[in-house]
């Protein structure tokens, strides 16, 4: 079963934003840094502090965020968002990516793959909503 949770990107203060509105709406809050992931070896120690991965809890409420690692692009207003989808087999997130992937940006494009923490996927769409891909290894 496929679920959708919004997704925002910060700048290097995506920790300060989320203890904020952990203060506004109470709930359980996770923050990782790219400093304790296996993916730290992919970036310059300077980033370790970054969060590659902060998500927040509150009853119905839940959204995820990350600072912005992508050294190519900065983060403008209208870029900081994204559709998180998250599921549990890599079929089950193939069919959703490949069909939002008809007329996609390919400036931005990653094919789903497997990282250390599971499959990722991400794309632009041809209306210029930016779409996040995450589900359990694929076997």
């Amino acid at each position: 079963m496929l679920k959708i949770i919004p997704f925002l990107l910060f700048d290097g203060n995506c920790a300060e934003a989320m203890k904020f509105y952990k203060s506004c709406i109470g709930g359980d809050l996770t923050l990782t840094k790219l400093g304790d992931t296996p993916m730290k070896n992919q970036f310059s120690p300077e980033k370790y502090n970054k969060i590659i991965n902060a998500n927040l809890k509150s009853g119905a409420i839940e959204f995820s965020a990350t600072d912005w690692l992508d050294p190519t692009h900065k983060p403008k207003q209208g870029t900081n968002f994204s559709i998180f989808i998250i599921g549990k087999t890599f079929n089950e997130l193939k069919v959703v990516f490949d069909k939002l992937s008809e007329g996609a940006d390919l400036e931005n494009y990653q094919d789903l793959h497997n990282m250390p923490f599971g499959t990722y996927g991400q794309l632009t769409d041809k209306y210029g909503v930016r779409w996040i891909f995450k589900g359990d290894k694929r076997k």
